[in-house]
């Protein structure tokens, strides 16, 4: 009888600990998915991998037959103390073409070994919060961005530093989705909604039964200063459950053709109008952004006003165009 009660207490022993195997082995299984399908496309924007995704700067640079910038060369070169131009990933390939038309070719550095410039460069690439807080301390001289986010403005108002801003180009803020996405167009209250919360569910905008998973950049970034702005003070609504549902982000008309070539994405129309080249130009399409070069009012180098002229310029009017963003006059 004691043998028939052990064997008994064995066999289910061994079968609860299969069960616990299997539970074990199933969710390890189900992480593994997760991980594969979602965590791991969500990495860290300031961690090595990301910052290549945003822009290949060894692909853009300046004096590079095979660079993929808008070539031109001015018959007008600068001479002497060279303004250090720095700037937003989205506007680098813009910036890296100033340096071409007008800067001579020694005065850029870069190393390919480590994939930066040589701090004795007249061209380097901090991105927008490195950036623009290099512009603040004096380590570059002129900064290629959107509008300042508020930590900006206080950034240089606590260092004591007055800026200028001169409007150079325009650029257009778009929404982007999923390309399976049923959704093509969407107003812009039902795009403060889905950041906000107010529409939780795609089907509340037209679109299929499916959660709303609304995209947060970096504070401190140009898009996120952009969006920040466009939501009036209101906070992005963060799904608890955002891998279950559809995706909604944003950036750059020209960051997202250009860069982002296959990114399974597509922009949508705000308020019917798609931000194409002429929307952007006439004004239409509602979202469009002016970029702005930014430097210090103190900054004593003569040819910061020389540079600032030749933007200005039809010839800097034209490369603004060649480049993929739009002019700030017709």
């Amino acid at each position: 009888m004691r043998k028939i009660e052990n064997s008994e207490k064995n066999t289910a022993l061994t079968s609860q600990l299969l069960s616990i195997t299997a539970i074990v082995v199933i969710f390890a299984l189900l992480w593994a998915v997760i991980w594969a399908f979602v965590t791991s496309r969500c990495v860290s924007d300031e961690n090595d991998e990301m910052k290549i995704k945003m822009i290949d700067v060894s692909k853009n640079l300046p004096f590079d037959d095979n660079s993929h910038i808008a070539h031109f060369k001015s018959e007008m070169t600068l001479e002497g103390e060279l303004p250090v131009l720095d700037g937003a990933a989205a506007l680098f390939p813009l910036y890296s073409a100033f340096a071409e038309a007008i800067y001579p070719e020694e005065s850029v550095i870069y190393n390919s070994d480590i994939g930066d410039f040589d701090a004795g460069s007249a061209l380097q690439f901090r991105n927008t919060v490195r950036g623009f807080n290099a512009l603040i301390d004096g380590d570059a001289d002129v900064f290629f961005s959107v509008y300042p986010s508020n930590e900006q403005f206080e950034y240089a108002a606590k260092a004591g530093v007055e800026l200028d801003y001169v409007l150079i180009g325009k650029e257009a803020f778009v929404f982007l989705v999923n390309e399976n996405n049923p959704v093509d167009s969407l107003t812009q209250e039902e795009l403060r909604g889905l950041f906000t919360g107010k529409y939780k569910n795609w089907n509340q905008v037209g679109g299929s039964d499916r959660p709303v998973h609304p995209i947060k950049r970096i504070s401190g970034s140009g898009s996120q200063s952009t969006l920040e702005k466009f939501l009036g003070g209101e906070k992005v609504y963060t799904n608890p459950l955002g891998f279950m549902g559809a995706s909604i982000g944003y950036s750059f008309r020209w960051y997202t053709t250009e860069v982002v070539k296959e990114g399974g994405v597509k922009i949508i129309s705000v308020d019917g109008v798609y931000p194409d080249s002429n929307a952007i130009r006439d004004g239409t399409y509602p979202l469009t952004s002016n970029f702005y070069a930014i430097y210090r009012k103190d900054n004593e180098k003569h040819n910061i006003q020389e540079l600032i002229d030749f933007i200005l310029s039809e010839e800097g009017q034209n490369l603004i165009e060649a480049s993929g963003y739009c002019r700030i006059c017709c």
